[in-house]
Order: C-alpha cells, then structure tokens, then sequence
C-alpha cells in the first residue's frame, strides 16, 4: 500500500532526497563521516553549506545585495528576531491580519513596538486577504509584515503588496520555493524549513543588505543578522544536517526545472483538490474566497461533523496520512507541498469520493 503524508509539518520529503541521505548516512562522500558529525567549520560541511546557499540562490534568484541566513529558532523565534533587527529608531510596526500565524507575529512584535493593524480579514473568520486599497498604513512604520501563507487557514496571498519605501517582511513558513518570487520587491523573507525545505530545526532568513544595520542594542548575537552575515550563518553552531537535507531538496527542486516547473505541478494538485470539494454539493467545503486559497494547505470540513472520526478512520485504512485539521479550527487538512506527487492527492480525491457515496 502507497502510503501519503498529509502533515502540515514537518512535512513529506521528496523521496529521492530520503534514498540520498540514507545512501550517504555513514559516509558522505568518501569522507568517513556522516554529517551529523562533521565540524560545521570542516571544509567537507563548509562546502555542503556554500552549495545550499548557492542553489538557494539560483531558484529564487535572489539579488547579489542580499544576504542569505541559515538559522534556528524557527518562525515563532523570528517574530521577535524581525522587530529587534528592524526597528532601528522607529516605534510603531504595519500588519496585516490574515490568520492564527498573522496574530502570533502581531502579539509577539507588541513586546519591542507600538502594533498597527492595517488590515484584518477578522470580520469574516479569516477567510480572504483584505486588498491592498483597504490597508491603512502608518507612516512612520518600521516595516510592513504579512504572512503571505496561513497554514491553519488556508490563506495565500497570489499578489505582492506595494509598501512604497517601507520595507516588506514576509512570513513564507508553508509556501516558499512553491513558486517564482520577485525577492527584490521584499526587505525580509523568513520561514521555517519543515514545510517546504527540509527537516525542522532550520530557519532561512534572506534580508535585504541595506537593512542591516538597524537592530535594536539588546539584540542577542546569535539573533544579529549582521553578525551571522559576517560570519556565514556560523556565529554559533548552525543546524548542520538539516542544511544538509535543505541543500538536497535544493538540489531536487532544480532537477524537476526549478520554481516555474514546480508551480505548475502545485497547481494541478491544488486545482484537482479544490474542484473535488467544489463538486461535493456541499458535503466537503472550504471556508477560503477562490481567489485566496492556498495551493499548499488545504482545509474543509465535512457537513456533517459526526462523520469526522469515521472519514480520518477510513483515510488511516487507506494510507492517507495525518489529515486532521489544526485544533483551533477542526475538520481536515490536507497540506500538498512540493514533495506531494500528484497520485497523493489523486488517492486522497478518490477516497474523498467514496466516502461521500458510503455516507452521503
């Protein structure tokens, strides 16, 4: 039996990545070593992190004026990282509230600055993002932070916002590298690897040069961006295997043809799901406005909730994994991100079906 990882996260790895790692588990490249226990100042793993960082590059095309980090502290440790980097001599900090991820930041970011809510999507249970015409920015603020995907929710921004010489920080935890982005239109792109990019306990941070030398004095060294770019993500020591499995799914995702490659096939999942709970009559549905929903975490819940148990029993059976949806929201969940090949969510569909038809 094929068995299907739906997990939000950490999520699916790319199969072929798993077979590498596994190969080169006890001896990476000849060297004797595994990499867990490798000297992150060794030039075998400084060579795994140069070439990370260099893929990284080229899929997202990211300007020679920004820095690229390897960090911890995942998103959650970000939304108190961003504000004291970039609050430099300013007070008051934009957001835009689309969700449980969007509130984490705006609560967090209250202990260093003044918050300003521009725009919430609360009058409708989160269920769009508010159009960039009805935000209502500050002029003084620091820098504008959205969460340009709502794991929970279901939420995707499939615009980039014009913020005028503000910068915008982004929280791109559950969709980066699903897709083509300008990075040049962002000041900070943050996110968490163990969605999209790897195992947990990595953050990659890319921030634009010129923002660097606005943190806060009580800024710990470890959390400086400036410091960690001046000493290559190595200023303390860096999750070393999980930028080694990033490093690989880098290298797995240039292989399919890059982001442009690996948003088609986003979107064919995306669309095949969505058009199945569509076509349900109501009896799976999505809460999320057609125009926002998210191609990489997908929610609904069934008309009837009583038959929420049998639904995950009967997925369990059949080797649909982990598609329960969050606790704050209930249903399901199933999250399809790059490593999700398209016969997962082909199996999930058909059992979607033959649910209906059992218990409709």
């Amino acid at each position: 039996m094929n068995v299907f990882n739906f997990s939000a996260g950490p999520a699916v790895l790319p199969k072929e990545v798993l077979q590498r790692a596994a190969a080169e588990m006890l001896d990476w490249h000849g060297s004797g070593m595994s990499v867990m226990e490798m000297s992150h100042r060794g030039p075998e793993f400084i060579a795994i992190a140069e070439k990370a960082e260099a893929d990284l590059r080229r899929l997202l095309a990211i300007p020679d004026d920004y820095e690229v980090l390897f960090l911890q502290g995942g998103a959650i440790g970000e939304n108190a990282i961003v504000p004291m980097n970039l609050l430099g001599q300013k007070k008051v900090i934009d957001f835009v509230n689309t969700g449980e991820w969007s509130k984490k930041s705006i609560k967090e970011a209250g202990k260093y600055a003044q918050v300003n809510v521009a725009a919430s999507s609360a009058d409708r249970n989160f269920c769009y993002v508010p159009p960039r015409e009805s935000w209502k920015l500050s002029p003084e603020a620091a820098y504008v932070h959205i969460c340009s995907n709502e794991t929970i929710g279901g939420v995707e921004y499939h615009f980039t916002p014009e913020v005028g010489d503000v910068p915008l920080v982004a929280d791109m935890s559950s969709h980066i590298l699903s897709r083509p982005i300008e990075v040049s239109k962002y000041g900070v792109i943050y996110g968490g690897a163990q969605k999209n990019v790897g195992p947990a306990g990595l953050t990659l941070v890319i921030v634009r040069r010129s923002l660097l030398d606005r943190a806060l004095p009580i800024t710990p060294s470890a959390f400086h961006w400036k410091e960690q770019a001046e000493a290559d993500s190595m200023l303390n020591t860096p999750p070393t295997y999980a930028i080694y499995i990033a490093g690989l799914v880098f290298e797995w995702l240039l292989a399919q043809g890059g982001l442009a490659a690996i948003e088609r096939k986003n979107i064919e999942k995306a669309t095949l799901l969505y058009d199945a709970i569509d076509g349900s009559g109501g009896f799976y549905v999505n809460p999320v406005e057609k125009k926002d929903r998210s191609r990489m975490n997908v929610p609904f819940k069934l008309r009837d909730e009583s038959l929420d148990g049998a639904f995950l029993e009967g997925a369990q059976a059949r080797g649909l994994l982990q598609l329960k949806g969050h606790r704050s929201v209930g249903g399901m969940r199933a999250s399809i991100y790059n490593a999700m090949p398209i016969e997962g969510v082909q199996a999930l569909v058909g059992y979607m079906r033959e649910f209906q038809r059992s218990h409709g």
